[in-house]
């Protein structure tokens, strides 16, 4: 199922009902006043988060929402149903743009809700308008139209951790290994053409689109992806170690903090991966070479189901302990 995190629609409440004229008539009995009831109040439109990421790939061929109109009023005075109000379900993380007033609402915790839209008054009976000066009135209103308006729905990921770096770097098969995700994995760049998710037990990770050099200024996949590495709690940063691993860390880094420089501040780990394809003498090299830059770092093949478990229970005692994860310097993480 493709991950869909953009979505544009046209949202409207619901109308008003309309008020009516009525006359209370009954059998051997004469003229006995008005009795119109009002309108029932249009649908109000709501959004609410929820943990299903993927909802909004179900609504990627609808292009409009809207909620009931109220029922019209009835004789004997009695009013008129209140249109049922619309919820329309967003992933965690959602930021909800009003494109005709450019007022954004995000919704960041499961179960939070907020009003787009609200339904239209319902219109006036004529008993209303009844008085001892008009005891036969025959006005009635007709009800309000619902508001309406274009919305922008951008899905900003909100997960325990995000796997970045370079294309290639083996993010996807990394993500494969440690959890039931199924990314799709290939000899080629931009493999990852948007963020795959995998649960670690309670954890959700997300592999982040690989990144080149000028992302965020839009080159290659550019802000499309990298602003869902804002939200996540811990960057572990995935270098090949066929690369040049100081250049490659340095890429990925210069490019996150160019998109917000609060992004460099965000706690990270160094993985270094495919070490079945270099020596020994090739990895500590690696390791020495980037000491400096974190004193987090860890080494894993994808094809070394120990190398996979052992990374997996550093992973996890990083994301279970608070003081294990506490920020002493920007990108960095104390030493264990």
């Amino acid at each position: 199922m493709p991950f869909v995190d953009e979505l544009k629609i046209h949202i409207r409440s619901g109308k008003g009902g309309d008020g009516v004229v009525r006359w209370l008539h009954e059998k051997g009995k004469e003229f006995m006043g008005p009795a119109g009831g009002n309108g029932g109040r249009g649908g109000n439109v709501s959004v609410e988060a929820v943990s299903d990421l993927n909802i909004l790939f179900h609504y990627r061929h609808k292009k409009e929402f809207k909620a009931e109109d109220g029922g019209n009023g009835m004789s004997r005075s009695m009013h008129g149903k209140d249109g049922a109000d619309l919820i329309i379900n967003v992933p965690i993380g959602s930021v909800i743009t009003n494109l005709d007033t450019d007022k954004k609402i995000s919704l960041s915790e499961k179960g939070e809700k907020a009003t787009l839209l609200v339904g239209g008054h319902g219109g006036l009976g004529n008993e209303y308008f009844k008085g001892s000066k008009n005891v036969r009135p025959k006005e009635s209103t007709l009800g309000k139209v619902g508001e309406e308006a274009d919305f922008f729905i951008e899905v900003e990921l909100v997960v325990a951790a995000g796997l970045v770096g370079l294309p290639n770097a083996g993010k996807s098969s990394l993500l494969n290994a440690m959890t039931a995700a199924e990314a799709r994995v290939g000899e080629y760049q931009f493999t990852t053409l948007e963020p795959n998710l995998g649960a670690l037990y309670e954890f959700v990770l997300a592999d982040i689109p690989g990144l080149i050099g000028g992302a965020s200024l839009g080159k290659g996949l550019g802000h499309k992806f990298l602003r869902h590495v804002k939200r996540t709690k811990i960057l572990f940063h995935c270098i090949s170690l066929e690369e040049d691993v100081l250049n490659a860390y340095q890429t990925i880094r210069n490019e996150i903090e160019l998109f917000d420089p609060e992004l460099g501040k965000r706690k990270e780990v160094i993985i270094l991966t495919k070490t079945d394809l270099v020596s020994k003498e090739i990895l500590e090299q690696a390791r020495k070479t980037l000491s400096n830059k974190n004193s987090k770092i860890y080494d894993v093949s994808v094809f070394d189901d120990q190398s996979v478990e052992t990374l997996k229970e550093k992973i996890l005692k990083i994301l279970r302990s608070p003081t294990a994860i506490k920020q002493t310097a920007p990108g960095r993480l104390p030493k264990s």
